[in-house]
């Protein structure tokens, strides 16, 4: 299993139910969450195989910005 995290502008619920449909798409609907607690809004995917550009764009497409957390 692979994580990655994303540093994200995604601030409530309304925010989360907009990103959904790309994130379910790209990184499978039980694979994601966003800790909306952290002051970064950090995404978290944990898979077996992780397409980190394909997640941003995801959440881009959704109108959220993201960014690699190393």
């Amino acid at each position: 299993m692979k994580t990655v995290q994303f540093k994200t502008n995604i601030k409530c619920s309304g925010c989360i139910e907009k990103v959904t449909p790309g994130l379910n798409a790209t990184a499978g609907a039980d694979n994601w969450e966003v800790d909306l607690l952290s002051p970064d809004k950090v995404l978290t995917i944990s898979a077996h195989e992780v397409d980190a550009a394909a997640i941003r764009q995801a959440i881009e497409s959704a109108g959220y910005k993201a960014e690699n957390i190393a």
